[in-house]
């Protein structure tokens, strides 16, 4: 069996990786703050004490780093869901559901909390990764890739 290791996917997803290690260094050291997306952008909803600048400002960039991707290499992005409205309100709910259950979400508890050795975080991340795993085999092996 011979394995084809993709070079560039590899190398682009090891240049994402510290892109986002290097912004959640600089907003922790530059602010004292966790980047933790939906902490960020539930004090943007939600203002906490007037700093709604810094959160915009880094709700703008992701948007805007994803928008400078897509036009240098538009076939690098990830296909578009293939799933309805309904489905994927649905599945935001959830989203927003679990980071308030579990105090974050997983680039707070997974990238930040993980390298600040936080057991609650790599408690938090265990369960993101199992709950994954689960809902991706009851997905494609139970339903057949029902949505």
């Amino acid at each position: 069996m011979d394995v084809v290791v993709d070079v560039h996917s590899w190398l682009l997803s090891l240049i994402g990786g510290l892109l986002i290690g290097l912004a959640a260094t600089v907003l922790l050291l530059g602010s004292g703050r966790i980047a933790g997306i939906s902490g960020i952008a539930g004090g943007l909803l939600f203002e906490r004490g007037g700093d709604r600048g810094w959160r915009a400002l880094f709700v703008v960039g992701l948007i805007a780093g994803a928008g400078l991707v897509a036009l240098i290499k538009p076939g690098l992005a990830a296909a578009a869901p293939s799933v309805g409205v309904p489905w994927l309100i649905g599945a935001g709910l959830l989203v927003g559901f679990g980071t308030r259950l579990g105090s974050g979400c997983t680039s707070g508890h997974g990238i930040c909390g993980i390298s600040r050795m936080s057991p609650r975080s790599l408690i938090a991340t265990a369960t993101f990764m199992v709950a994954g795993f689960v809902t991706v085999y009851v997905v494609r092996h139970l339903l057949g890739d029902a949505p």
